[in-house]
């Protein structure tokens, strides 16, 4: 059941990278409440503020009760359990074990506050790959960890979907972090069905609408072109798209890969975009749309969660740690995105009342 909590987690991601830097900067730039926990290492928090939000006093708590006591200008970071110990000597801007570690307890302790109700949701700052695999994970990405950690205790994993989404253009993947040829068999009737629906279910939470405009992408070029190029389109895409269709969603295609992102993209008033949505088949087929519109505003959603996700849509950028050259509207954006759709949860759950 969806939390009743407007508080959100922030967690800090890989330390060796901008996500703290990013937290700091945001906090520093509110001038109303936060409500937001920060999760991890205290000191790296306080020593990352010292340099780029001097305003802010970093203030170590161990849980959000400590918030209403805050004076305006405190940022509060709890430190989760499993954070190594030694995570202020780490390297920034270099790949490590521990610092993988760091961001996977972080993550793991937002899951936990989650699913307790103490949170309605969490923003995720970046982790690096390298570095969860380095420190044991087997997890590839944020994704695959929350959708492990986010089931309840002796259940499977749940079923969850990637959305990356700005205010021109929203896709949904229907494979994520896999090579392409592994990908291409991931893409099944059920995995294509699976996210039409996870697409269409969460469709309140980041459109305002239970009905959503759907567009499915092809496969191939020209969406096989009547199997010329492939036959994915005739045995696999368009059987899911027709079952879809008969459960009453609103969805459409498949559609051919090169020009469906220009049709849905919503830029008015020359374009109000066909659609608002689209499911792409793998990762680069439906993020390089969105990111060439702008990584600024660009917000990573996962959906088919039971609290609410969202993450920046860039990496660690290492190159950038400790120059003040990293761009926080990402991080912002996925706050202001987190805080609508913990709104959307909450008002339809007084509704349901």
């Amino acid at each position: 059941m969806p939390s009743s909590s407007s508080l959100l987690a922030l967690t800090m991601g890989d330390p060796c990278g901008i996500g703290p830097e990013l937290i700091a900067r945001w906090w520093a730039a509110q001038t109303g409440p936060r409500q937001a926990l920060v999760l991890g290492c205290p000191q790296w928090m306080a020593q990352v503020a010292a340099w780029c939000a001097p305003q802010l006093k970093v203030v170590t708590v161990t849980g959000p009760e400590a918030l209403p006591g805050l004076a305006h200008d405190a940022m509060a970071v709890c430190a989760p359990p499993g954070l190594p110990p030694d995570v202020p000597a780490l390297p920034p801007g270099q790949v490590d074990a521990r610092a993988g570690q760091a961001a996977a307890a972080c993550v793991r302790h937002a899951v936990r506050l989650a699913r307790d109700g103490v949170v309605g949701g969490m923003v995720t700052a970046p982790l690096h790959k390298e570095a969860l695999a380095l420190a044991g994970e087997p997890y590839p990405g944020h994704t695959e960890l929350l959708q492990a950690e986010g089931a309840p205790a002796g259940h499977p994993p749940l079923s969850v979907r990637m959305m990356l989404a700005n205010d021109q253009l929203k896709t949904v993947l229907v494979t994520i972090h896999m090579g392409l040829r592994d990908a291409i068999e991931a893409i099944t009737l059920d995995a294509v069905l699976s996210t039409v629906r996870i697409t269409h279910q969460s469709a309140p939470n980041w459109c305002g609408s239970g009905s959503p405009r759907i567009a499915v992408a092809g496969l191939n070029p020209h969406a096989g072109e009547g199997g010329l190029f492939g036959t994915e389109e005739q045995q696999i895409i368009a059987p899911a798209i027709a079952l879809a269709r008969a459960e009453g969603i609103d969805v459409s295609g498949p559609y051919a890969p090169d020009t469906i992102f220009m049709r849905a993209r919503h830029a008015p008033p020359q374009h109000p975009g066909e659609f608002d949505v689209v499911v792409a088949m793998y990762h680069d087929q439906g993020l390089i749309p969105v990111k060439y519109l702008g990584l600024d505003e660009g917000v990573n959603i996962t959906l088919g969660l039971p609290f609410v996700r969202t993450s920046p849509d860039h990496g660690t950028a290492f190159d950038l740690v400790g120059t003040g050259r990293a761009d926080p509207s990402s991080f912002s954006a996925s706050v202001r995105m987190a805080r609508r759709m913990l709104d959307g949860r909450l008002q339809a759950a007084s509704r349901g009342r």
